[in-house]
């Protein structure tokens, strides 16, 4: 059978006219739309800047000034009966890409290759898992295109460097803003017994879930829950009846700052806080922010000006 072959349709608009649009296309029986927004963007990073200190500036420049509507027909004649309808309808002009169906659904694959991480883990996605983990190495199976993080950021691998330095068999590990889970996931397969993990997101539990389970890793041993342990007291007091020998933070400055306040109550005497995602040009209000909460910092590590701390409680 010949494969699937794709139109990518580009309809360039303005803000103020997207809904229209949007909605024409919809009631006309158009179901698989997406929408690139500059205006939607910047609003989106306002309202959710207490997440991150960086946006990636290639991001921004591919944003900046864009209005448009996409949406995918087949490459054949029905494809192109569909493709005439939308265009009468709408009386704009447009693009028309041609996309192979293999092109649209997997092509990102090929940016996500095993990649090596400290000295023991050796990161896979999970369609390469048939092939041979170098020795010493203990494999770590992702699924990058659940997104919420995949390893590759320098301040995933600082973390992670640091779990992989500080865990130990029978350990229990709580990760704070888990995302994709690949910390305390990490920490798992590395040998700890149990983790729990905690998200704002509720989208992040069953990614976290996901992932868990294709390094064989069940319910028994993990834990996702979602919420955000600044706000919620019964959850931060649920948490901190249990003391953890690994306390995990890969967020941002300004969250990182008001958790280091709860953290010494959730860690055992000998425990570690293991934080990153610290722009370099905000290490130092971390650091006072640890060092103000009981915390002695035992290591700084830098890469491509992100920073991570590791610290355990004064004696």
């Amino acid at each position: 059978m010949d494969e699937l072959k794709w139109l990518e349709v580009a309809i360039n608009t303005s803000t103020d006219r997207l809904d229209e649009l949007t909605g024409l296309l919809i009631n006309a029986g158009m179901t698989g739309l997406a929408v690139e927004d500059e205006t939607e963007f910047r609003q989106f990073l306002e309202q959710n800047r207490q997440y991150w200190d960086y946006v990636d500036e290639g991001l921004e420049r591919r944003m900046q000034g864009v209005s448009r509507i996409k949406f995918y027909v087949t490459d054949d004649e029905d494809g192109k009966v569909q493709l005439n309808k939308y265009a009468a309808l709408l009386g704009m002009e447009y693009t028309v890409t041609p996309l192979g169906d293999n092109d649209w659904a997997y092509s990102w694959q090929k940016y996500y290759k095993p990649m090596s991480v400290g000295q023991r883990l050796y990161i896979v996605p999970e369609w390469e898992r048939d092939k041979p983990v170098p020795e010493g190495k203990v494999p770590f199976y992702l699924n990058p295109g659940l997104t919420f993080g995949t390893g590759s950021h320098a301040s995933t691998q600082l973390c992670l460097d640091g779990v992989e330095k500080h865990t130990n068999a029978g350990d229990n590990v709580l990760d704070l803003g888990c995302g994709s889970g690949i910390l305390s996931i990490a920490a798992l397969v590395l040998g700890a017994r149990r983790a729990v993990a905690v998200d704002i997101d509720p989208k992040a539990v069953g990614v976290a879930y996901e992932n868990a389970a294709l390094n064989g890793i069940g319910k028994d041993r993990y834990t996702v829950r979602a919420g955000d342990v600044l706000s919620d007291r019964a959850l931060a007091e649920e948490l901190a009846r249990e003391q953890y020998d690994l306390v995990l933070a890969n967020i941002v400055a300004d969250v990182i700052i008001p958790l280091s306040a709860q953290a010494p109550a959730l860690m055992k005497q000998d425990g570690w806080f293991i934080c990153s995602g610290i722009i370099d040009t905000r290490a130092h209000e971390v650091e006072a922010a640890l060092k103000r909460n009981g915390l002695v910092i035992r290591e700084r590590v830098e890469q491509d000006g992100w920073v991570a701390l590791m610290a355990q409680k004064e004696q």
